[in-house]
C-alpha cells in the first residue's frame, strides 16, 4: 500500500560511472555538463564565505579569505556572469566614503532533490541553493515495495515535484539519497533494516539510470550533518557531530560528522555507527567482545518497553503517544526517556574525547519536542564532565535547525556541498593569486 502527501511551498563530480547531467520532468537526455562547475579552490572559498555571511562586500571577502581584491573582482565577475551570485544593496561601514556594494548567492541558481529513503516511508524535498524547501513530498511504503517499484516512485515524486514548481531546467543539479547504513562506496544497499528485497540493491546506480543525472547515496546520519552544515551556514561553520534519531527497526541512532569544513564518510562510506560506539562504552558486548545492538539505541521500540517494564500501566501505545506521555511528566515515561539518553550521552561523550569536538547537534525525524530538553540536558552534562580535557573546554549541545526533515534536506544539501564547498587537505584558507 501507498500513500503520497504533497506539499508545494511556492561537485566535485558525480559519483563514478554517472554523467552529471540534470533532470525536470522527464527529460532524461538533457544537458551533460554542469554550468557551475567551480574552476578553483579560490572560487569555491568565496562561495563559500558568500554563503557563510547572507550578504557581503567585495573587501570584507577579500579580508576573510587573503585573496587581493583584484582576484576577489576578478572571480566574482564570472560567479555573477554565471548566474551563480548577484549584487544586493549599498551600504556604508564608515560615515563618509563611497557605499560598497554587497553580493550573495542566487537562491534559484541551482536546485536539488533529496530523498530520504526510510523502513516505512520515502521523504522528498525539492530545495535551492540556500536550502530552503521549494517543494515537498511523503510516500507511506509497505511491506512488499520491489526494487523496481521504488526506483520508480523515487523518479516519478522527482519528476512531480521540478515539474510543479516550475524551475528553470537548467538550474536542477542532481538528487541526494539518504538511507540507513551500511552502504557501499558506490551506493548499494547492503544489510539494511529495510524489506529484505532491498538489500544488496544498487541503488544509487538504478535512480541514475533511471533519471538521468547525478546522484549521489549516502547513509542517513551524514546526510543530516550535511544539510545542518549548509542550510546553518555560519552557524554551523566549525566542526561538529550530528546525532541523529531515525525511524523503523534497526535504524535507531546514527551519527554524522563535519570535520574541517567537509563531511567525514569514512573509507567505506559507513562512518558513524553510534549504536557500536555506545555498546562498547557501556560494556554491552558478547563473549568475543563484540558489540551488541543497544536497544536505547532504538528510542521508536526502547522507550515504550522500557516504560512498561517500569510499571507504566496507561493508555499510551505508539512512540509518539510515549513521548507525550514523557512531555506531561508521567513518571515511568520520563524514566525510561532518562535511561536512554544516559546511554546515548555515554556514546556522545566517547566521540567528544576522541575528536575533541566543540559542538554536537541533536536531531532527526524521530527526535519528539517532548525529548528536546532531557536528551540535550543529559547530554551537555556527560559531554562536559566526562571526557579526559573537560578542563580545556566547554561543549555545546544543540537541537538541530533542520528539524524533522534533517535527512531529505541533507540529501539534497549533499548535492551543493559536492558541487561548491571548498576542499583540501589542510586549512580551508584560500591560495593568493
Amino acid at each position: 500500500m501507498i500513500h503520497v502527501m504533497d506539499t508545494i511551498d511556492g561537485t566535485a563530480s558525480a559519483p563514478p560511472g554517472v554523467p552529471l547531467r540534470r533532470v525536470v520532468g522527464d527529460r532524461r537526455t538533457q544537458s551533460g555538463a554542469n554550468q557551475y562547475d567551480l574552476g578553483s579552490f579560490n572560487e569555491a572559498t568565496i562561495v563559500e564565505t558568500i554563503r557563510h555571511a547572507g550578504a557581503i562586500s567585495r573587501t570584507e571577502i577579500s579580508e576573510q579569505t587573503g585573496l587581493t581584491q583584484q582576484s576577489v573582482s576578478r572571480i566574482l565577475r564570472n560567479l555573477i556572469a554565471q548566474g551563480l551570485v548577484v549584487e544586493g544593496e549599498q551600504v556604508r561601514t564608515v560615515q563618509l566614503g563611497k557605499p560598497r556594494t554587497t553580493v550573495r548567492l542566487r537562491a534559484a541558481a541551482a536546485h536539488a532533490a533529496g530523498v530520504l529513503v526510510d523502513p516505512t516511508s520515502l521523504t522528498f524535498v525539492l530545495s535551492d541553493l540556500n536550502g530552503g524547501i521549494v517543494a515537498q513530498r511523503s510516500v507511506d511504503l509497505g511491506a512488499d515495495v520491489s526494487p523496481d517499484a521504488l526506483v520508480e516512485l523515487i523518479a516519478d515524486r522527482i519528476a512531480d515535484m521540478t515539474a510543479a514548481s516550475a524551475i528553470a531546467p537548467e538550474s536542477f543539479l542532481g538528487v541526494g539519497v539518504a538511507t540507513p547504513g551500511p552502504i557501499t562506496p558506490d551506493g548499494a544497499l547492503l544489510e539494511l533494516p529495510l524489506s529484505a528485497a532491498w538489500r544488496n540493491v544498487p541503488l544509487r546506480q538504478m535512480i541514475a539510470e533511471r533519471l538521468g543525472c547525478a546522484v549521489l547515496l549516502q547513509k542517513d546520519g551524514e546526510a543530516a550533518a550535511v544539510g545542518e552544515r549548509w542550510v546553518g551556514a555560519a552557524r554551523r561553520a566549525q566542526d561538529f557531530v550530528y546525532l541523529y534519531f531515525g525511524t523503523g527497526i534497526g535504524s535507531g541512532i546514527g551519527s554524522g560528522l563535519v570535520l574541517n569544513g567537509d563531511v567525514y564518510r569514512g573509507m567505506s562510506y559507513n562512518a558513524g555507527e553510534f549504536g557500536q560506539l555506545c555498546a562498547i562504552r557501556i560494556g554491552d558486548v558478547d563473549r568475543n567482545g563484540r558489540p551488541l545492538l543497544v536497544r536505547e539505541c532504538n528510542p521508536t521500540l526502547a522507550l515504550p518497553e522500557i516504560a512498561r517494564e517500569l510499571g507504566y500501566a496507561g493508555a499510551a501505545q505508539s512512540y509518539s503517544e510515549f513521548c507525550a506521555e514523557v512531555g506531561r511528566g508521567e513518571s515511568h515515561a520520563r524514566a525510561a526517556a532518562e535511561q536512554i539518553a544516559s546511554v546515548i550521552a555515554e556514546g556522545a561523550a566517547a566521540l567528544i574525547d576522541l575528536l575533541d569536538l566543540p559542538l554536537v547537534v541533536v536531531g532527526g525525524p524521530v527526535f519528539e519536542p517532548a525529548l528536546h530538553e532531557l536528551v540535550i540536558e543529559t547530554l551537555g552534562e556527560r559531554v562536559n564532565s566526562v571526557p579526559t580535557a573537560r578542563a580545556a573546554r566547554q561543549v555545546r549541545v544543540e537541537h538541530s535547525i533542520l528539524e524533522s526533515q534533517a535527512g531529505a534536506i541533507g540529501a539534497a544539501s549533499s548535492i551543493f556541498h559536492n558541487a561548491f564547498s571548498p576542499r583540501i587537505g589542510g586549512p580551508q584558507r584560500a591560495v593568493a593569486l
